[in-house]
């Protein structure tokens, strides 16, 4: 099943999710993580389903999507809500079925893992201008968590600073 996960930036959403993940059966399964921010859409269609070698210009070897990665455990969609309608189709077509298919190839490949999917924007406001699909909205929703904004939990500020300082240090090192 998919969690959406809603909240201002910085209101530890990510955090959230990977406290799912680790209380969930699929612990100790793989937890990937992909920005659907920024990306044009053949490259996020590349990174979300992967390819194979010759599918485009500088596809020189096959390459597994994130979907194949997280297999058996737990795929993280940060900012869903700026991924095209052509790639929202793409998405909800892949949480129906449980099956992706590689770009340059024709046969499906089985999925198993849990989707949660992020967004700072208001998915119902995005749906009513017609920027989201309302049936991925509702593929997407099977549970929600709506994150309040830090400036009404601000007893949680010295938590996430903590927490960011322990991600920023694991990532350089120091």
């Amino acid at each position: 099943w998919t969690v959406l996960i809603e909240g201002d930036t910085g209101t530890g959403k990510e955090l959230t999710a990977r406290a799912i993940h680790s209380a969930s059966h699929r612990r100790d399964k793989p937890f990937v993580a992909v920005n659907c921010a920024g990306l044009a859409d053949s490259l996020l269609t590349s990174q979300l389903f992967g390819h194979k070698r010759g599918a485009f210009t500088g596809a020189v070897e096959d390459h597994q999507g994130v979907f194949e990665a997280a297999h058996g455990g737990t795929l993280f969609l940060d900012e869903v809500g700026d991924i095209s309608k052509n790639l929202q189709t793409s998405l909800l077509r892949v949480l129906e079925e449980k099956q992706i298919t590689r770009l340059g190839e024709t046969k499906p490949r089985k999925v198993d893992v849990r989707v949660l999917a992020v967004t700072h924007r208001d998915l119902t406001d995005e749906v009513e201008k017609g920027t989201f699909r309302p049936d991925l909205l509702y593929r997407l929703r099977i549970a929600r968590i709506t994150l309040p904004p830090l400036r009404k939990r601000r007893e949680d500020i010295p938590l996430l600073v903590e927490s960011f300082l322990g991600q920023s240090r694991a990532a350089t090192g120091k």
